[in-house]
């Protein structure tokens, strides 16, 4: 039987004394000072992370022109989109570390107006060797901001606290799907030949716009922590970090050592790397599949590929929501990754009939979306300070290699086979072992391996 969410507890213990005034005054205080937080803190890192996403795979709707104009084959893009995620990889847990030891606001800044400035030098792809040589510097500039925006989170909400939040931070995936498919569709289709530029290189160009400012404003509007934000007061300050505190006791402060050798982190890590296997699948081929549906048009393919990432909002939403709700994460994500299999393995059933392929690709994109929020509070449930920033890193890192395994693996089954089918069913056997593993495996992580009680997440 699944134990009560204890927001609901608080909630019902408040409602059955009306005439605890203080009780009621501290209820209401508390919800009051973490919205004021919300809405200081979400729209503001949501909007940077739509930004970030947009950035790292438009490439999939630049494909549509790019490489016919470079003369690439699917295994050079496969491999260029991919190879984004080796830079990634390398330079992650380091990257994570500097964020928590120098502060957030200059660190994010930093990562935001280096990867928009090595997005737009895209346009100057002229070969392979160029190709994969951005696009590995782009994943050694953005590395660390994801899970360096989840280790923030950490520091402002307690774990009970914290699905809905990465879901609110998180459906920045979805929305720049929804925003950025008609927008580039729109780019590829207008801008082809201005100034003597192709469609492809306008893309990378004006995506690249937001992140620089948004790393510009990043300076002046984000605090390091609670301590430095000037609009709370002494008495807000002290509740979240009273509650920061009091969470803290179920977490482990741990060296990095013990980290990358902690078998139940790995596990974690396998786990989300099944999860990135669906995601980026999508990500980077879901124009592609559109247009074999025989959608021609360049606008109208950013229109539909809009479609699956409008469901995925709601998805991600009401699953995190519910999961919060029961204090249950394990079935949620499981359950979620079987969906995401069905979904990409029964597109390939039947790849000329557009409508079935919007309905079953908009289930494997709301399924894999929905794993993130989810599975996001584990990690940050178990670990603390530095081994948080370290093992965050890691996780993340290792699971994103998936985004040069996924894309590599359909762009050469494509040349081999001249088809996507064989590349999207090796992702959904992928996602299923997620869910195995999630039902399998104990997933109290590095909280297992230390005194303090094992904690149900």
């Amino acid at each position: 039987m699944n134990p009560p969410d204890p927001a609901s507890v608080s909630d019902r213990l408040a409602s059955d004394r009306p005439q605890n005034p203080s009780l009621i005054a501290t209820t209401a205080f508390e919800t009051a000072t973490y919205a004021k937080v919300t809405w200081r803190l979400l729209p503001f890192l949501f909007i940077c992370y739509v930004a970030a996403y947009l950035d790292r795979v438009n490439v999939g709707f630049a494909k549509l022109q790019m490489l016919s104009d470079l003369k690439f084959s699917e295994s050079v893009y496969g491999l260029g989109a991919g190879i984004f995620f080796i830079g990634y990889f390398v330079f992650e847990v380091p990257s994570n570390i500097l964020l928590h030891r120098v502060g957030a606001r200059v660190w994010i800044s930093r990562i935001m107006v280096t990867w928009a400035l090595v997005s737009a030098a895209s346009v100057f792809v002229k070969s392979p060797a160029s190709f994969y040589a951005l696009r590995f510097l782009l994943g050694v500039a953005e590395a660390g901001f994801f899970p360096g925006i989840v280790l923030y989170l950490t520091y402002w909400y307690p774990s009970m606290r914290r699905g809905r939040m990465n879901a609110l931070f998180m459906i920045g995936i979805p929305v720049a799907g929804v925003l950025g498919g008609p927008l580039s569709g729109w780019i590829m289709q207008a801008a082809n030949g201005v100034r003597g530029l192709a469609n492809w290189q306008w893309l990378f160009v004006l995506e690249a716009i937001p992140s620089l400012v948004l790393g510009i404003v990043t300076l002046f509007v984000l605090p390091n922590g609670i301590r430095a934000a000037r609009w709370l007061d002494a008495r807000q300050k002290q509740l979240l970090e009273d509650n920061i505190a009091r969470d803290g006791h179920a977490g482990v402060e741990a060296s990095l050592k013990s980290i990358v050798s902690n078998g139940r982190v790995w596990r974690l890590a396998a786990i989300y790397f099944c999860c990135m296997m669906g995601l980026y699948g999508v990500s980077f081929y879901l124009p592609t599949l559109i247009k074999a549906a025989g959608v021609k048009d360049a606008l109208d393919v950013g229109f539909l590929a809009a479609i699956p990432y409008a469901i995925a909002i709601v998805s991600m939403i009401l699953v995190a929501r519910s999961s919060d709700r029961r204090n249950e994460r394990r079935w949620h994500l499981a359950l979620a990754a079987v969906a995401a299999a069905v979904g990409l393995y029964a597109s390939t059933l039947s790849t000329g009939n557009l409508a079935f392929v919007l309905v079953t690709l908009s289930l494997g994109t709301a399924g894999v979306l929905s794993m993130m929020p989810v599975f996001w509070t584990y990690p940050s449930s178990v670990l603390t300070g530095t081994a948080a920033a370290a093992g965050i890193a890691m996780i993340n890192s290792v699971g994103n290699l998936a985004g040069f395994v996924s894309p590599s693996i359909i762009g050469w089954m494509k040349d081999v086979t001249h088809s996507t089918n064989a590349g999207l069913i090796v992702v959904a056997v992928a996602l299923f072992v997620g869910a195995v593993l999630t039902l399998t495996q104990r997933l109290t992580s590095a909280s297992a391996d230390v005194s303090s009680p094992p904690r149900r997440v």
